[in-house]
């Protein structure tokens, strides 16, 4: 379950930056993820969960923003959204394509709360 390491590197990035800015906790973690990482949403809320017990990252929401794929056809030049599995150019039938989006994996956005 490689949803683990993932929220313990966010976790490794979110807790240093809450504490620097003075945080008393952290109430929620916005992640992008792109489909193309096949990343499990009940995986990811799971390791969430066990993984900020006792930390300032406890009881934070975790907001998943999905990301769906896209690709660029190098044959015609089109621009197309796909699912995980259909990567072909729906103009020109091409399987010489690039993905643009769909693999992201990143911190969009964290929401703290601050001592008065």
């Amino acid at each position: 379950m490689h949803e683990m390491s993932i929220v313990a590197g966010v976790l490794d990035a979110v807790t240093p930056s809450a504490e620097q800015a003075g945080a008393t906790r952290v109430l929620a973690i916005t992640l992008l993820v792109g489909d193309m990482t096949e990343v499990v949403d009940e995986a990811l809320s799971f390791a969430f969960e066990a993984l900020t017990e006792g930390t300032i990252c406890e009881g934070a929401r975790l907001v998943v923003n999905k990301v769906h794929p896209a690709s660029v056809c190098f044959a015609c030049g089109n621009e197309f959204d796909h699912d995980r599995f259909h990567r072909a150019c729906p103009a020109c039938g091409s399987y010489e394509t690039q993905l643009t989006r769909g693999r992201e994996l990143e911190i969009e956005s964290i929401e703290v709360d601050l001592p008065e």
